[in-house]
């Protein structure tokens, strides 16, 4: 076997075990991903689980980082093009729905359930989730801000404040979606997105 046929392999092997991880952490949380069980489940010995990454904390921040991009491929990407402002805002919070709605990942908002299991705690994996939720948030105000500036958003407007009640609609939503399958949820919240940006 060639080294480049070994080096594609194990790039398979380890984007299958990230994306097999992400599945799972999205309902049992990142501490919640064994590598005993990884590894019954995908027909692997746990150290071809864990050797890709070196260890159980390195697979975690892998699995995170692959959400993460998982997020931005179906929120952001779409609406990438937009001109920035409200415009490129709305769609992007219409997109944010959507990938709620259709439950991306089983468990949810992967962000959301990992803010919740660590953001009391410290370590590497607090200050990745952090930082991701962090990035985002920064994102939302840009665009809050430019629209603003352009006098498409009230002059009053926070920007800030609007990119803090457009990730509480989110996951306001993502909670009613998977704790209660509440399915007017969607609706209530594209009503609330339409009260913070205004009518189209």
């Amino acid at each position: 076997m060639s080294p480049r046929h070994s080096a594609a392999e194990a790039a398979v092997t380890r984007a299958t075990i990230v994306d097999h991880g992400v599945a799972r952490a999205s309902v049992e949380g990142l501490e919640g991903l064994t590598i005993g069980t990884l590894a019954d489940e995908l027909g692997l010995s746990k150290a071809g689980v864990v050797g890709p990454f070196g260890s159980k904390e390195a697979l975690q921040l892998a699995v995170l980082k692959r959400a993460t991009e998982i997020f931005k491929a179906d929120v952001w990407d779409p609406a990438a093009e937009l001109p920035a402002g409200r415009k490129r805002l709305a769609a992007v919070a219409e997109n944010w729905i959507s990938h709620l709605t259709r439950r991306v990942f089983p468990g949810g908002c992967f962000v959301t359930t990992a803010a919740t299991e660590w953001d009391a705690r410290e370590g590497p994996l607090h200050d990745a989730v952090a930082a991701a939720q962090g990035r985002w948030l920064a994102t939302l105000r840009a665009d809050a801000e430019v629209a603003v500036r352009a006098g498409e958003l009230p002059r009053a407007t926070d920007p800030a404040q609007l990119a803090f009640e457009l990730n509480g609609v989110a996951m306001s939503l993502n909670q009613m979606l998977v704790l209660f399958d509440d399915k007017k949820a969607p609706a209530r919240a594209r009503r609330a997105v339409k009260r913070l940006l205004g009518p189209g």
